[in-house]
C-alpha cells in the first residue's frame, strides 16, 4: 500500500521522472568538459561528510590552523561553471527551484550527470569548485578570508553514519564548538526539534524520528560559518540575496510560555526564547514537544534580495545570513556563489546575478513550498499505513500544541502526529486514545481521547 501510495504523490504533485531532452543532452556535454578557470589546489587533503547514501554532494573540506584561528577550506561543487546561463538546463532549473527527495527517489534540481558525477564533489577524481576560505577566530567569529575557482580531489567520502573523529580533519570539533559558542553569545538558536521521516530498508518503508549523529550536528557548523561569513561579505558590497526570518509575534511567545508551563520545563519571564532553545533536548520527551511547539510557532524564512538601508535579519541565527554552499540542490545558491566570487577578486557582479536576485524569492518560496507539501503528504500516507488494521486499538499520547482546530497529539509508539477536535486539552497533558480510522488512500488517521 506504501508503494501505491508513494506513486500517488508522484502523480499529484506532477512530479516529473526525467528531463528535457535538451537539458539531459546539455548536462552531459557539459560533464565532458575539461575545467579551463581552475587554480590546482588538489595537494589540499580535501574530505566530504554527508549522508552515506548521498551522492549530490555539494561541499569537501578541509581545516587547518593559522595562529589561534583555524581555516576552513570549504570547496562548493561549481554549478556556475558547468550550467550555460541561457540554456535549456538554467531554464529547467528555475521550473524546478531546488531538488526534491521522496523515499523512493529523488527530484534532482540538475541532470545526475552533474549532481551525481562531474559536478558532484565524488573521491573519483578531479573536480572543479569554488573554494571558500573561512577565517574563524578564538571567538567563532567567521570571515571570508577569499574565494576562487580551483581544481580539488577528495581524499574520502565520510558517512554521518559512520565517521569517526579520527577520519575528519584535525580542527573539525575544534571549529564546530568555536561556531556554536558564539551561536550562543549572540543569541541564536537553530535548534532543530525531532522530525519524522520515511525510511526504506530492505525494500520495505518505515516510519521514525529521524536520529542525528554527533558528526552531522557538528558538520552543519561548517556550513553555517561559510554562509554567515559570506552574508557580511554581500552586506558590505551592498549586493546578493538574503535567508531571512522574523522574531516570533510576541503573542507566539506568551502561548509557548504556558506550553512550557504545562510541560513542567521551567522558563523564567526574563530569559529570550533563543536561550530556552539552547537548554533543550530532544532526548527528552517533554523538551522534545516543547520544540516543536517552538517551531510551529516560529514565522517561515524568506529569500530576500539586497535593499540600500535595510539590514537582512535571520532571528534563529540572529545574524544576516545567506544560502552559498548547496549548489547542485538549491538554484538560489549558484548565484550567491558566483557573486562571491566576484566580490572575493575585485570584479564586478555578474548583471545574470543581478537579475536573480531580484527573481528568487519567489520561484524559492514556490519550491520550498513544494518541498513541504510533499514531506508532510510523504509522512501522512506513512502513518495511515502504519495504523491501518489497528483501528479501535488504544494507544499512549501526549498532547503537544494546541490551536483554534483543537489539540496537537504525540503518539508515543508509532511515532504518529495527530489531532483531536477537544480544545480544552492542555500542553503537556498524557492521554489514552483510539485509533478510529486509518486510511491509506486518502492519507489520513482519526483518534479520539478514551475516558
Amino acid at each position: 500500500m506504501l508503494t501505491e501510495g508513494l506513486e500517488a504523490i508522484w502523480t499529484q504533485f506532477q512530479l516529473p521522472t526525467a528531463f528535457p531532452p535538451a537539458a539531459q543532452a546539455e548536462a552531459e556535454a557539459a560533464a565532458r568538459r575539461t575545467p579551463d578557470r581552475h587554480t590546482d589546489r588538489t595537494s589540499i587533503p580535501f574530505v566530504t561528510l554527508d549522508p552515506a547514501a548521498s551522492r549530490d554532494l555539494d561541499q569537501a573540506l578541509a581545516i587547518e590552523a593559522a595562529g589561534s584561528d583555524l581555516l576552513l577550506h570549504y570547496a562548493i561543487a561549481d554549478v556556475g561553471w558547468f550550467v550555460p546561463g541561457d540554456g535549456a538546463m538554467d531554464a529547467e532549473a528555475w521550473v524546478r527551484g531546488t531538488s526534491q527527495y521522496l523515499p523512493d527517489g529523488k527530484v534532482s534540481l540538475y541532470p545526475t550527470a552533474l549532481s551525481e558525477g562531474a559536478a558532484s564533489l565524488l573521491p573519483d577524481g578531479d573536480r572543479p569548485a569554488a573554494i571558500f576560505t573561512v577565517r574563524l577566530d578564538p571567538a567563532g567569529l567567521a570571515k571570508l578570508d577569499g574565494a576562487e575557482r580551483a581544481l580539488v580531489r577528495s581524499r574520502a567520502k565520510l558517512a554521518y553514519e559512520t565517521a569517526t573523529e579520527a577520519d575528519l580533519p584535525a580542527g573539525f570539533s575544534e571549529f564546530a564548538r568555536r561556531v556554536e559558542a558564539a551561536e550562543v553569545a549572540r543569541g541564536g538558536a537553530r535548534i532543530e526539534p525531532p522530525e519524522q521521516e520515511v525510511v526504506s530498508e530492505n525494500g520495505c518503508y518505515r516510519l521514525r524520528f529521524r536520529p542525528q549523529s554527533w558528526a552531522e550536528q557538528k558538520n552543519v557548523a561548517l556550513s553555517l560559518a561559510t554562509n554567515l561569513a559570506v552574508a557580511d561579505a554581500l552586506l558590505k558590497a551592498k549586493t546578493g540575496l538574503f535567508r531571512t526570518m522574523p522574531e516570533p509575534m510576541e503573542w507566539a511567545v506568551r502561548r509557548l510560555h504556558h506550553t512550557a508551563k504545562a510541560l513542567g520545563i521551567d522558563w523564567p519571564k526574563k530569559e529570550p526564547l533563543q536561550q530556552l532553545e539552547h537548554r533543550l533536548s530532544p532526548e527528552d520527551h517533554n523538551q522534545a514537544a516543547l520544540m516543536i511547539a517552538i517551531r510551529r510557532a516560529s514565522p517561515g524564512a524568506a529569500y530576500e534580495p539586497y535593499r540600500a538601508g535595510v539590514t537582512p535579519w535571520h532571528s534563529a541565527m540572529a545574524a544576516t545570513y545567506c544560502h552559498a554552499t548547496a549548489p547542485l540542490r538549491r538554484l538560489a545558491d549558484r548565484f550567491v556563489v558566483e557573486t562571491a566570487l566576484a566580490i572575493a577578486n575585485g570584479q564586478p557582479v555578474p548583471e545574470a546575478a543581478l537579475a536573480a536576485f531580484e527573481q528568487l524569492p519567489h520561484v524559492m518560496a514556490k519550491a520550498d513550498g513544494l518541498a513541504g507539501q510533499i514531506n508532510r503528504a510523504v509522512v501522512d500516507l506513512a502513518e495511515a499505513v502504519a495504523l491501518e488494521g489497528r483501528e479501535g486499538e488504544t494507544f499512549n499520547a501526549v498532547v503537544t500544541d494546541t490551536d483554534q482546530r483543537g489539540a496537537r497529539i504525540q503518539i508515543c509508539s508509532p511515532p504518529v502526529i495527530a489531532r483531536l477536535k477537544d480544545k480544552e486539552l492542555l500542553p503537556g497533558t498524557d492521554l489514552k486514545v483510539r485509533l478510529d480510522a486509518a486510511d491509506p488512500v486518502n492519507r489520513t488517521v482519526q483518534f479520539s481521547s478514551v475516558g
